[in-house]
């Protein structure tokens, strides 16, 4: 299916950038996350289904309904992730994967395996975290 990988692998700036090897690691990283979200999903799921006992304490309605609101808001970002996983997935199969949105350039190994959905350059996210902030101020 894919490359194979040496046992141990990890991408490193001594090889060529995103050569084939360095995008079979990070579509398996990205395909391991995506499925570790999904199923904490499902067992989310599963124990919202089963928490289905009225409470006749008010207090502790309460805290059953906050305790749901938070794993939804949760699992609702996590939704959002997944998102973000499958266009990063798109950009490893069209060759874009790695380099940089705004300029183009490479983005850092270390970066990409910190956070594999990176569409930015440590440097261009700092920017454009620079101009958020100024137009929040206004």
């Amino acid at each position: 299916m894919g490359t194979q990988l040496p046992p141990g692998y990890k991408p490193s700036e001594s090889e060529p950038f995103m050569n084939e090897m360095q995008r079979e690691y990070f579509r398996r990283k990205l395909l391991n996350w995506k499925d570790e979200i999904l199923r904490e999903s499902r067992e989310t799921i599963q124990n919202l289904q089963s928490e289905t006992v009225p409470h006749a304490d008010l207090a502790d309605r309460a805290s059953t309904e906050a305790e749901r609101q938070l794993e939804l808001r949760t699992r609702d970002r996590q939704r959002k992730l997944i998102a973000k996983i499958d266009a990063a997935l798109r950009r490893i199969e069209d060759g874009t994967y790695g380099f940089c949105e705004d300029t183009g350039e490479p983005i850092s190994l270390k970066r990409l395996d910190a956070r594999p959905i990176a569409t930015l350059s440590i440097e261009a996210q700092e920017r454009h975290e620079r101009r958020e902030k100024v137009y929040r101020d206004d």
